[in-house]
């Protein structure tokens, strides 16, 4: 009978080891309350999908908001990821210098505010948690000192830029020329590493636009030199190039920003009604300035956008005769933490004949755009409703991982944005 729950006890530990691996980490909130979760570079406005580097003073600053004056308690713990955001086998001792978890003690009330909050912010790395590895990472923020009562997560990278990395981006394709897809060609160099076999010690993650869900993992090379890898004419490497995303401003509760039709006030909430969209999908391609599906917190004539800034409804609207797509229509973008979840998915109202979506936004500029996530996929597709056009602008983020032979994680040794 020992013996029996000995046997069981072995199991389910091995069974939570392998949930905890298995668990894939992305940026989200896990709790109602708390809104517009930013990570960027430190003292910096500009939007930025940050990525740092080892050894450098560079800093992040990360921001929430929780809708309510009365304070929390909050703390952040570092977890190291592999390539593929699954928690490496290190420990923290491994990866990590100071204190495993710190309170949030930097915290503001919003000011002049007709939606109340509490802003919270930290800049990591710090004197008293610093990070000793390259790689991923998620920050792991906590509320009451719990760890299981989780509010958010943070993914990020950091680099010891030891590869050096060329990529072209072209509209002629191995299945189609000059029409919906964009290809990637790829060249990595080794100059002073000695990789002995680079063929299964590196991995390569492609990224369009900050998305995970259609990244790229682990294409095969083409071409395997001493000290490069050559990716070319790699199919795998073949992306939907979308449309340029759209867009709205909201810096204003009393004029109409672009692409706002109408502002109401209802005694409690601010509206923003959004001009309805169109189907684009058998549009002509038109070069529009965009963000890459980012966003930037403002509000006009306030002096702190951080704590003055107000909150709106803002209502998406896309009408089409007929609930005819086969899956879910997301709104996505960097305000939607680039998710699919019941949150940003829209719902077909037979009243108006549109897809319908209301979400609880931060005053400030945001890019946008509607994917279709058909049943039983893990991708997203922008065909039936955005379109897709070779000459699209996208952001492209190349990552290079190192993982030698009895080694247990993954270095970064290698970032390329395009």
């Amino acid at each position: 009978m020992k013996r029996l729950v000995y046997i069981q006890l072995l199991l389910f530990v091995a069974l939570s080891a392998y949930s905890q691996r298995a668990l894939k980490y992305e940026t989200c909130v896990m709790k109602d309350e708390v809104k517009t979760l930013r990570v960027r570079y430190a003292d910096t406005t500009q939007p930025e999908r940050p990525i740092l580097t080892l050894g450098s003073d560079e800093q992040l600053e990360v921001s929430f908001d929780e809708l309510t004056h009365d304070t929390r308690n909050y703390t952040y713990t570092l977890i190291h990821l592999n390539a593929d955001n699954t928690q490496s086998s290190l420990t923290t001792s491994e990866y990590l210098s100071g204190f495993t978890t710190l309170d949030i003690t930097d915290y503001v009330t919003s000011f002049n505010t007709q939606q109340l909050y509490t802003h919270y912010s930290f800049l990591f790395p710090n004197d008293d948690m610093l990070p000793m590895v390259s790689g991923n990472y998620a920050l792991k923020i906590y509320e009451d000192g719990d760890p299981e009562n989780v509010v958010a997560y943070v993914c990020f990278s950091i680099v010891e830029p030891l590869a050096g990395i060329d990529v072209n981006v072209r509209g002629n394709t191995d299945i189609e020329l000059a029409g919906r897809y964009q290809q990637l060609d790829i060249d990595v160099s080794f100059k002073d590493m000695n990789i002995v076999n680079p063929t299964n010690d590196i991995t390569l993650l492609v990224r369009q636009n900050g998305r995970t869900d259609n990244e790229v993992m682990n294409p095969k090379p083409t071409f395997v030199e001493s000290n490069r890898l050559r990716y070319i004419n790699q199919k795998q490497l073949i992306f939907e190039a979308g449309n340029e995303f759209r867009h709205f401003d909201i810096a204003s509760q009393y004029f109409k920003g672009y692409n706002v039709d109408r502002i109401t006030f209802d005694r409690n909430y601010y509206h923003a009604f959004l001009f309805p969209d169109e189907v684009r999908a058998e549009s002509p391609y038109l070069t529009e300035y965009d963000a890459n599906g980012q966003c930037v917190v403002h509000a006009e004539k306030v002096e702190d956008d951080d704590t003055e800034a107000d909150y709106m409804w803002v209502h998406f609207l896309l009408p089409t005769a007929n609930p005819w797509f086969t899956g879910g229509v997301y709104v996505s973008g960097d305000l939607t933490y680039n998710s699919f979840t019941a949150d940003n998915r829209m719902q077909y109202d037979n009243e108006h004949k549109a897809y319908v979506l209301s979400l609880y936004l931060k005053q400030g500029g945001y890019d946008y755009q509607y994917l279709l996530l058909e049943k039983g996929k893990n991708k997203a597709t922008t065909l039936p409703i955005e379109g897709s056009h070779w000459q699209t602008q996208n952001e492209y983020t190349v990552y290079v991982y190192y993982h030698p032979f009895g080694s247990r994680a993954d270095r970064l040794i290698g970032v390329k944005k395009l």
